[in-house]
């Protein structure tokens, strides 16, 4: 079964929201978002998710990229063969910032929400590991392909 699901790319005073997950190698960080449940649309599901991780409502701005996620072709391959994934990214932005966030219902592995520094964003561990180039690719005003394939 393939799964849907929908990513925002929140953009603030060269900064990046993420969330902010552990496992047992330590903490990563996500793009807010997730799955698409029957019968709502892309932007339904993005102002959910969005809301549900990081407390915040969003409005929803352009379409960034697509990637694919097959499991069983990343290093990952052990943990998750099974999943087939397709992450649909939009530009984001915060209806009000100053609104204090608390996420209304976090992933498993989440512990919070973080405004990283795109300077920094080579010293984290962030997954898909190709976010951070497209993510510095947009705020430089590069031109890139909107469908990315298969890749992490």
């Amino acid at each position: 079964m393939i799964r849907s699901s929908m990513k925002a790319i929140i953009l603030s005073n060269q900064r990046v929201l993420l969330t902010k997950n552990r496992d047992k190698e330590g903490d990563f960080y996500l793009s807010p978002g997730g799955g698409q449940e029957h019968g709502e649309t892309f932007h339904e599901t993005l102002k959910r998710e969005c809301l549900e991780e990081t407390g915040f409502e969003v409005e929803i701005g352009e379409l960034l990229f697509i990637r694919e996620y097959i499991g069983k072709n990343h290093e990952r391959a052990d943990f998750d063969s099974h999943v087939h994934q397709v992450e649909v990214y939009f530009i984001c932005h915060l209806k009000d910032e100053n609104c204090p966030a608390t996420p209304l219902s976090p992933d498993s592995n989440q512990i919070g929400i973080e405004w990283v520094a795109l300077s920094e964003l080579d010293s984290y561990r962030i997954y898909p590991s190709i976010l951070k180039e497209q993510i510095l690719s947009h705020t430089q005003n590069k031109s890139l392909p909107i469908y990315l394939g298969d890749v992490n």
